[in-house]
């Protein structure tokens, strides 16, 4: 079928469990462009209950691929809640897949749906993909402009408890920038309040939140009075126009 593709110029592409022996797996993928392989999960306990196979011979699949075939190849996880989705397993799978197969193979995650002989699990909420992501990326450091900006309470209220739960699973450093100050402090570790171009406040939130300085309190209490005027200083508006006139 591949060798009939390739006579009318069709490419062979394939989405593949990835589970072959050496002899059969070689043949095959001499007449494949492309395949796409199910990493199922990353976990050999995962594929002996769930699969009734093994991961290690996955894992030969894909370094086979990787080091004796020009295929290109990309690899997919379909996330199933409480199956394997765990922080840990996601960094496993990563670090293996940049380790062992290089930071450029295409690696996608997957909702799962509850179908078949599967109805009794819920599908996959769409944090556990951000999750997922962050993990496999594992930045050292992640930057929010304004996260909350928008929101009603109850998206404030889930936003901020995903960035900081985001923070600890990776054991990263967030910056967060933000006008929104009770979200803010109830993440942070600490605290910078900008004005003028220059810091004029530091600290942790409780510190913040007790600062004498008259800059600090205005904005931590959104007072519309204080060194910061709430009304741009201007000439009156009759006096202005008159003095255009003239």
């Amino acid at each position: 079928m591949a060798d009939a593709c390739h006579a009318r110029g069709i490419k062979a592409v394939a989405v593949t469990a990835g589970y072959q022996c050496a002899e059969p797996r070689a043949e095959f993928y001499g007449h494949m462009d492309a395949a796409n392989v199910d990493l199922k999960a990353f976990t050999e306990e995962f594929y002996h209950k769930m699969c009734v196979g093994h991961l290690g011979a996955v894992l030969e699949t894909l370094e086979y691929l990787k080091h004796e075939t020009s295929v290109w190849f990309e690899i997919t996880t379909l996330l199933i809640p409480g199956e394997n989705d765990s922080d840990a397993e996601l960094h496993g799978e990563s670090q293996w897949i940049a380790e062992r197969l290089g930071p450029d193979v295409p690696l996608h995650f997957t909702a799962f749906h509850p179908d078949w002989k599967m109805t009794d699990q819920p599908p996959t909420p769409g944090k556990t993909l951000t999750r997922a992501r962050a993990i496999a990326l594992e930045p050292m450091m992640i930057m929010y402009d304004e996260p909350f900006t928008g929101l009603d309470p109850i998206s404030k209220g889930v936003i901020a408890k995903l960035i900081r739960e985001l923070n600890q699973s990776l054991g990263i450093t967030s910056i967060v920038v933000s006008h929104d100050v009770a979200e803010t402090c109830m993440i942070s570790d600490y605290a910078y309040l900008v004005g003028d171009g220059r810091i004029i406040g530091e600290g942790t939130p409780a510190e913040v939140q007790k600062s004498k300085s008259e800059h600090v309190r205005q904005f931590m209490d959104g007072l519309p009075d204080g060194p910061v005027p709430y009304q741009y200083p201007a000439d009156d508006y009759i006096q202005d126009l008159t003095k255009s006139a003239a």
